[in-house]
């Protein structure tokens, strides 16, 4: 299933689980610029939480991003993690 998503798919249900993880309304993560920062006053991550959504990504993509980006750049906005979760799946 997770090989026929495209980009923008893979986005969506990306803000979704930034949403439940950083504990924000999804329609307000729904609305915010692609390049907002996941860590940043907008969304406002913890770490707890973005090793929550870490998990959650693993667990609905088998994209282990910890272990693929050992410095974490794909965690810095909605749009570098859409980007590096949808590459590592068209890598499968």
């Amino acid at each position: 299933m997770t090989d026929t998503l495209d980009r923008a798919a893979v986005e969506r249900e990306l803000r979704s689980m930034i949403a439940e993880a950083a504990r924000l309304e999804p329609a307000v993560v729904a609305e915010l610029p692609a390049d907002t920062d996941l860590f940043g006053p907008e969304i406002a991550l913890t770490s707890l939480a973005g090793v929550t959504l870490l998990g959650a990504v693993d667990a609905r993509f088998g994209v282990d991003v910890a272990m693929l980006d050992l410095s974490l750049d794909s965690l810095q906005s909605i749009a570098t993690l859409a980007d590096f979760v949808a590459a590592h799946l068209q890598d499968r």
